[in-house]
């Protein structure tokens, strides 16, 4: 049986509240409501998100690509992380 587009598993959005719950919970990062609803109003560096009416509906894909970036590379020291940001 070939596979068409209708096949594919459909993308999971989560409510904002949901969302920062959602990455609390599986990355251990502080993220509360609040910030997420500041950061669609005012940056371009808070998660992507779908509006459906007036409701924010965040990927779980968007969220998880978010908090990788925030999130440092491995370091076995502080030095190591002032010598990678002065570069």
């Amino acid at each position: 049986m070939a596979e068409n587009e209708n096949d594919a598993p459909t993308e999971r959005y989560l409510r904002r509240n949901e969302a920062a719950k959602y990455v609390v919970d599986q990355y251990n990062v502080p993220c509360s409501p609040k910030t997420l609803a500041k950061l669609a109003c005012v940056s371009s560096e808070g998660p992507p998100f779908r509006l459906a009416g007036r409701f924010p509906l965040y990927p779980v894909s968007g969220l998880d690509a978010w908090v990788q970036m925030k999130i440092g590379r491995l370091v076995r020291s502080t030095s190591e992380v002032r010598r990678a940001n002065s570069a």
